[in-house]
């Protein structure tokens, strides 16, 4: 690291209303030489409203890598830049993190202006356990690793945290229920936003209120984790009773609330 070399200022961004933003955030938006915009277009929204006229540049998943290389570069010239997502924090479902990486692999300072995040702000305000929970951002998109993640979470007992867009929010609630059982679930919409609302029931209630009810905004979903006496019928358990492995699947499939091919599969890893 030379004198020259700048810095990287990671700055939290509103997730809804435009004052969900602090006073240090925006000093380091004033400042800095550049700011790095997931998409300068949205930025601009935030920046206008706080007289701010930085000059921007993209840095996303489509440019990251030849991006990534180009905001190095002015780190090493002695630039500072402000790294900033849509909305909320850099590096959580978007390639900040990717940048903030390369800035330590090359010894270059990186400081953070923290502030909202729209998956810790859904936790809180659902009332669920949040002392402990597990974040999964968006589901994969691909059907195998979408199904491997799935059955993941089907013994998950803490609270778990998803993003889902609204076009595929009734879908995704029936996929959550035949992997995960139908547990209870909070749906968290348009976070600080004029329709901020919370709405709480199982997969197959929500799954249903939202075919009726085509969903708008941005979605967080604050899910229970499993119950612990949903696993104390297992297949071996049942199998010990009499029945054979297919029946016993069944069963212990039926106890749980999940898939059979759940079961099946857990029940093959432990043999």
């Amino acid at each position: 690291m030379t004198e020259k070399t700048g810095q990287l200022y990671i700055c939290a961004t509103p997730i809804g209303n435009l004052e969900d933003i602090t006073l240090r955030a925006l000093r380091a938006l004033k400042e800095v030489d550049l700011i790095a915009a997931e998409d300068t277009r949205h930025t601009l929204k935030l920046l206008s409203h706080y007289d701010i006229k930085t000059p921007m540049t993209s840095y996303h998943e489509h440019n990251k890598r030849q991006k990534g290389q180009q905001l190095m570069d002015k780190l090493l010239g002695g630039a500072s830049i402000a790294l900033v997502s849509d909305s909320g924090m850099p590096g959580i479902s978007d390639p900040g993190n990717e940048l903030i990486l390369l800035c330590h692999d090359r010894k270059i300072p990186v400081t953070i202006c923290p502030g909202a995040s729209a998956g810790i702000s859904a936790l809180v305000l659902s009332g669920f356990s949040a002392q402990s929970y597990t974040f999964e951002g968006f589901l994969p998109r691909a059907n195998q690793k979408r199904k491997a993640v799935l059955e993941q979470l089907a013994n998950e007992r803490r609270t778990i945290v998803l993003y889902e867009a609204p076009h595929r929010l009734a879908a995704a609630l029936k996929e959550l229920h035949a992997y995960l059982g139908d547990r209870q679930v909070a749906v968290v919409r348009e976070l600080t936003k004029r329709f901020e609302e919370v709405k709480f029931g199982s997969f197959s209630e929500m799954a249903g209120f939202y075919e009726k009810n085509p969903p708008k905004g941005e979605f967080v979903l604050v899910i229970k984790g499993v119950a612990a006496a949903k696993e104390m019928f297992s297949v071996e358990h049942y199998i010990e009773l009499g029945l054979t492995e297919n029946e016993a699947m069944k069963k212990a499939a039926k106890d749980r609330g999940v898939a059979k091919n759940v079961v099946y599969k857990e029940y093959k890893i432990k043999k």
